[in-house]
């Protein structure tokens, strides 16, 4: 029988921020990879690198297991995996370079791999498969163990007498309800699960709900699932997730998925089956503002357990909306909010400074955005430029030393923006202060008004408020200091 040795090249103690965050997911396409490999008889191990220290765990799984094939094969749906960051990258190669020593082939499967294939082929990798690759994972391996040719199959790049070759792209997959669920028995969950109630008294695990993404915001990155848009059904969705209630007790699901729900009609019937099962969960989304506005949408959402949305309000300014494709207005967030706090919904601004043509009017359009409509958790960027956008085509030419961050706390610019990378750098921590003190101050008088609504969960929030109002002040001290020397 065929062994095949499956990983992936996130390792979440490589990211000191999302480390710290202690949020940490399982490699879920990964799983789902295992899974049809092994429904295809091949003998299947999984080696999850995600809360591994180096990459030792895979020279010790080659040396176990013999494997004939190494596959390395990225979440997908983990959005830092699009970023490509540099120290996942030289996981890849490095476990690669492992495998290729005792003999094995290898096939790795990922953005960047996607995006920067000579690169992996030149290291060593047998085979890159280009996209969404379940289908052709399993092709090409049927292939290879029976002497069929493999010149011709679609999604894949592999190099041959000195010459690399990059086939045409697999069409997507539309039926996804025809997937199996992911090989969660090749995986020790309790290491996840701890941190989680460890760190934050409750334990959340993620589902995917859909591919692709139809918008074109020009700075946004689809390498694996394009801009197609598929969906499983509801109801295929609402039985994985009562399989997970009962065999791993989640509390909180995140359904990783670029937009959650954007079929007509597909949130009321999830909504539906969800109370006809009597299933108890609370779960995270990714969504638009526009989409969220539609009908009955968010009191569907909340009716089924929807506890946060993260939404790319990304500017306070329609300029700069504008100048992104985004598609959305400032009164569309602003609607969006104050519609999915009354619905007891908690919101959640993804912010990006740092775009072609900002202005400091800008900057601070977004800022009194965030002051004004006070999102219960904000996550702050800098532009980007991936590759495979419009907005890499403006700034190629741009283009610093450094077309990777090391890690997602990097924060580097890698173009010519308005301001230095110093000034954004210490905007991110600005914003940070001004966020948090703002938030604490209401807590505040709130209490003075209702003090009978005090709640001990918000001491921690007064208490950081203290804490940033030091830091604002010397910050903003800073952040007009760099500001001068950039203009």
């Amino acid at each position: 029988m065929i062994n095949i040795l499956i990983t992936h090249s996130y390792f979440y103690k490589f990211d000191q921020k999302q480390w710290k965050f202690k949020q940490p997911y399982p490699p879920l396409g990964t799983l789902i990879a295992a899974g049809l490999l092994r429904n295809k008889g091949y003998n299947v191990n999984l080696v999850d690198v995600g809360l591994a220290d180096d990459t030792t765990v895979i020279q010790q799984a080659l040396s176990k297991c013999s494997p004939d094939y190494l596959v390395i094969y990225d979440d997908g749906f983990n959005y830092l995996t699009k970023m490509c960051l540099t120290k996942m990258r030289e996981a890849a190669i490095e476990m690669a370079k492992m495998a290729k020593d005792q003999q094995c082939k290898v096939i790795v499967s990922s953005s960047d791999s996607t995006d920067q294939f000579e690169l992996y082929l030149k290291e060593g990798v047998d085979f890159v498969l280009i996209g969404e690759a379940e289908e052709s994972l399993i092709e090409l391996i049927h292939n290879l163990e029976n002497n069929i040719e493999h010149r011709s199959l679609k999604g894949i790049a592999y190099q041959e007498n000195g010459k690399i070759s990059q086939n045409p792209r697999r069409p997507v997959m539309t039926d996804l309800d025809s997937l199996p669920l992911p090989a969660w028995d090749l995986l020790d969950i309790t290491p996840y699960k701890n941190i989680w109630l460890k760190a934050h008294g409750y334990f959340s695990m993620n589902i995917a709900t859909t591919r692709g993404c139809p918008y074109k915001c020009n700075w946004c990155a689809k390498p694996i699932y394009g801009n197609r848009y598929n969906t499983r059904s509801p109801s295929n969705v609402v039985e994985e997730i009562d399989f997970l209630l009962k065999k791993f007790k989640p509390d909180h699901f995140w359904m990783c998925d670029d937009i959650f729900g954007l079929k007509p009609g597909w949130v009321q019937e999830f909504n539906k089956l969800v109370k006809e099962k009597s299933l108890k969960f609370k779960y995270k989304i990714q969504s638009r503002v526009d989409l969220l506005l539609k009908e009955d949408t968010i009191s569907a959402l909340s009716e089924s357990g929807l506890h946060t949305v993260w939404v790319g309000a990304e500017s306070g300014s329609q300029k700069i909306l504008t100048a992104m494709d985004k598609g959305t207005s400032i009164k569309q967030i602003e609607e969006a909010t104050y519609l999915l706090k009354q619905n007891n919904i908690k919101v959640a601004f993804f912010l990006q400074f740092g775009y072609l043509g900002e202005t400091k009017e800008d900057i601070d359009a977004t800022i009194n955005m965030v002051k004004k409509l006070m999102p219960d958790e904000i996550g702050i960027s800098v532009s980007y430029p991936l590759p495979g956008t419009k907005f890499y085509e403006k700034v190629k030419e741009d283009l610093l030393l450094k077309s990777n961050w090391e890690d997602s706390d990097d924060l580097d610019m890698m173009f010519n923006s308005t301001y230095s990378s110093a000034y954004y750098k210490k905007l991110h921590r600005y914003v940070h202060n001004v966020y948090r003190l703002r938030k604490a101050t209401l807590l505040v008088k709130n209490a003075f008004l209702n003090p009978l609504g005090f709640k001990r969960k918000y001491i921690k929030s007064i208490l950081s408020g203290i804490y940033h109002f030091p830091a604002l002040i010397l910050n903003g001290y800073f952040l007009r200091r760099t500001e001068a020397i950039s203009e």
